[in-house]
């Protein structure tokens, strides 16, 4: 699933595809929108919250979508056309007037909002490192309010902090020792937030959009543990392990740890 900084770019690629511009065609190919037309309204720009992302238009309408674990927003410049291969996958195209297209490609969740309703969608978000808004103390106080969670499962938990996903999430807990399910109540909760903050608003408002947190943005040298399932330990040379997701347990993610360099 595409974490918070991902979603952060994709938006300032709408924003540079459509920020300003007039939409000239619109086409939802989903059942409770099928017959909508945003034609004639002008694209404000695209915001975030965590994995949401809200199109606004001056018509007072949102456009809210989430890529979940497969959808992707692309958008070409005039003249250029979808690949034939991918036109099957379109669940939202967005026009513009001077020939700038985006296209949301198998977008799970695709709502159109009236702008007064907006809170609806973001009133159980945490705070995101990415806004302005940005809260770290509440960030804090919502991880630490249920003191016997597991780490991991209380940092991917978008109601506590929204943005993270399991790769920022297995890479913090490894950078700062701590075992995936050690209590909460056993951390310095304040300080982890900030490294994953710090992590996450680097991937995203750096020049290069390489996920990387070992300083190394080579393929197969940019993660400690993150996808390295039985490779030597990069500080220790002990096989990583990896736990398996349970489907339907939100306690139970794909995890990555080191057994000597995260004890517990």
């Amino acid at each position: 699933m595409p974490e918070g900084d991902s979603i952060y770019r994709a938006a300032r690629r709408l924003d540079r595809g459509l920020a300003g511009r007039t939409l000239a065609r619109t086409d939802f190919r989903v059942p409770q929108h099928a017959t909508a037309d945003l034609s004639g309204q002008t694209v404000m720009g695209t915001d975030t919250h965590g994995k949401h992302l809200f199109t606004r238009t001056d018509a007072g309408l949102i456009l809210h979508t989430h890529q979940r674990m497969d959808g992707r927003w692309t958008v070409l410049r005039p003249g250029t056309q979808l690949p034939r291969r991918m036109q099957q996958q379109v669940r939202v195209v967005l026009a513009a007037a001077d020939g700038h297209t985006a296209y949301g490609l198998r977008l799970p969740v695709v709502e159109l909002l009236a702008t007064r309703d907006e809170h609806l969608v973001r009133d159980h978000l945490g705070p995101d490192p990415l806004r302005d808004d940005w809260d770290l103390d509440e960030a804090v106080r919502r991880l630490a309010s249920v003191p016997e969670r597991p780490l991991v499962a209380a940092l991917l938990d978008q109601r506590n902090l929204a943005g993270l996903g399991n790769l920022w999430v297995n890479e913090t807990c490894f950078l700062r020792g701590h075992s995936p399910w050690t209590p909460v109540s056993d951390v310095d909760v304040g300080a982890v937030v900030r490294l994953a903050a710090k992590m996450l608003r680097a991937s995203a408002f750096g020049r290069s959009s390489a996920q990387a947190t070992t300083g190394v943005t080579r393929s197969g040298e940019d993660h400690w543990v993150y996808g390295r399932t039985r490779e030597p330990c990069r500080r220790c040379g002990t096989p990583i392990r990896h736990a398996g997701e349970v489907p339907g347990d939100a306690e139970r993610r794909h995890t990555w740890w080191c057994p000597y360099c995260q004890p517990g």
